[in-house]
């Protein structure tokens, strides 16, 4: 059976590339952006310096909407399309990390067929497009700028819901890593373990092909041996390079595979506990990889050969064994805490697995999982990684 790969059009990667917006707009035939931000970014004048740069470039009708949320809900992305409607936009510019770049996808959507985001939720396929999408990631971590997923959160029932589709894939994405050399410690730590779930999941997929497994593979190999270098030298700009590509390989790789298990257990523990996205995955990623190994115990120890912690020739056996542990002492240098640790009441967390579990399988991703799991084990292991 042969894999459908689906990418943006056009990519611009390497130092300065958010510097070509004007360029890329105008190759594409676009004049009149909403750049869709945050306040971080505003208020730091990264903002100011992206419109400078339209501006030089010929680009001068731009706005901005920088009302943002981290873990996008339904109502900000209400309050983004009726910005939008304000004024004549022939496309939107994400610009920020993941939660603009989602953010800006499900405003080019809505923005063009109305209603609202819990009628395009899986398994809803939105491929028909709404307005054009560009992508400037500014964390090496989520991948949005090269994938057709989008996520935003149900306030009335804390589900994160997975929107899936070719009109959600951006157009054009313009991938420059000196935009992350002022990212803060702990966000540079939970985008890159982020990004390594997602080159993880992507290969043992069951949706996995030749295209997205090259993919995933570059990502590891570019991820795990540069993650530990950023946390301790944040202006190492060779490490930096090396996570920014890995994390874009990563994104291009689960978007044409999809993820599994970890990203549909951590979905809901962002939604009711507002848990950063690559956090959560750091929580789940040992115990949820160690559950799943046995089903698919050579594709994980490639993994382990990709990343660097397992000899080419090793057993199967042997190169998962260095995996998890790899896995573990990660999270110990990079002080992933545990929900325990994090401040998560146990009581609290039993009192909603039944319903984390639900949303977990609803989503799709355990379904790509190798070792299919039911609720019940869904619970089992939220057990595990709670202490």
């Amino acid at each position: 059976m042969s894999a459908m790969i689906a990418l943006p059009r056009l990519m611009r990667i390497g130092a300065g590339a958010s510097t070509e917006l004007a360029a890329t707009l105008t190759s594409l035939g676009l004049s009149r952006p909403l750049v869709i931000t945050d306040r971080y970014l505003l208020e730091s004048g990264r903002v100011e310096r992206l419109l400078a740069d339209l501006k030089a470039g010929g680009v001068a009708e731009a706005r901005v909407f920088a009302d943002t949320v981290s873990d996008p809900t339904a109502s900000s992305i209400e309050a983004g399309v009726a910005f939008l409607a304000e004024g004549e936009h022939d496309c939107v510019v994400g610009f920020g990390g993941g939660s603009p770049l989602d953010s800006a996808k499900a405003i080019a959507v809505l923005s063009r067929f109305g209603g609202g985001m819990r009628d395009y939720m899986v398994p809803h396929v939105q491929d028909t497009p709404g307005l054009p999408v560009i992508a400037v990631p500014t964390t090496a971590g989520t991948g949005s700028e090269a994938t057709r997923f989008t996520i935003v959160t149900d306030e009335a029932t804390n589900e994160k819901m997975l929107c899936v589709g070719l009109a959600y894939l951006p157009i054009a994405a313009l991938v420059d890593y000196e935009l992350t050399l002022t990212m803060p410690r702990r966000l540079t730590a939970d985008t890159g373990i982020d990004s390594l779930t997602h080159a993880i999941e992507a290969y043992v997929s069951k949706r996995a092909n030749p295209f997205s497994d090259a993919m995933a593979l570059q990502a590891m190999r570019a991820i795990a041996p540069n993650l530990r270098v950023v946390d301790r030298e944040p202006d190492n700009r060779a490490a930096r390079e090396a996570m920014m590509l890995g994390a874009t390989q990563a994104g291009i790789a689960f978007s044409n595979a999809s993820v599994a298990l970890v990203h549909g257990m951590s979905r809901p523990v962002g939604a009711y506990f507002h848990v950063p996205h690559g956090l959560s995955n750091a929580m789940l990623l040992p115990a949820v990889t160690a559950w799943s190994a046995p089903a698919a115990l050579g594709r994980y120890a490639q993994c382990a050969v990709a990343m660097g912690v397992a000899g080419e020739n090793e057993g199967d056996q042997s190169a998962v064994a260095r995996l998890l542990e790899e896995l573990r002492a990660l999270n110990a240098d990079l002080e992933v805490p545990s929900p325990a640790r994090y401040g998560i009441d146990r009581a609290r967390w039993d009192a909603v697995m039944d319903s984390m579990a639900e949303q977990a399988l609803a989503s799709g991703s355990p379904g790509n999982n190798p070792r299919v799991p039911d609720a019940e084990e869904i619970k089992a292991l939220y057990r595990l990684a709670y202490a």
